[in-house]
Parts: C-alpha cells; sequence; structure tokens
C-alpha cells in the first residue's frame, strides 16, 4: 500500500493527522506539501490533510481518527 498525506507548511490540521497517522500505526507514507504546486493547491487546498492510496485511488479527507483510518486501509 502506497499511502500519500497531502498537507501544507505550518498546518494545525496536517499536524493532528500525522499525530492520528502514528496512533493508526500507519508504517510508511509520503507526505507531499502542496504549496506552491497549482495542479496540487487547485485538487486539495481546501481540503487537506488528505490520505491518499495510490495503489487503489481511494482518498480519506479530514478529518479522521485512527479507527477510521484502520477500517479506510481494510476497503
Amino acid at each position: 500500500m502506497l499511502l500519500v498525506l497531502y498537507q501544507r507548511d505550518d498546518c494545525h490540521l496536517c499536524d493532528l493527522a500525522l499525530e492520528v497517522l502514528a496512533a493508526a500505526r500507519v508504517p510508511e507514507f509520503d507526505s507531499v506539501f502542496i504549496d506552491g504546486d497549482e495542479a496540487l493547491e487547485a485538487c486539495y487546498g481546501e481540503r487537506i490533510p488528505v490520505l491518499r492510496d495510490l495503489d487503489r485511488g481511494i482518498e480519506l479527507d479530514w478529518p479522521f481518527d485512527a479507527d477510521g483510518v484502520r477500517r479506510w486501509q481494510l476497503l
């Protein structure tokens, strides 16, 4: 499972999402900062943080909790 967390610099909600992912014991994910990328800003600007499963092409929008992340991973 290839996971990406789309986020911004200095984003309080993104910091909370990182804590949730740690609590859910998500093994590995990449962080992609959307700041300055017009395409990513257009797609995720209003929605961040967003967790995306690249293999399955599905996304989990904030707000999410550790249990929600675990359930989402099993979809």
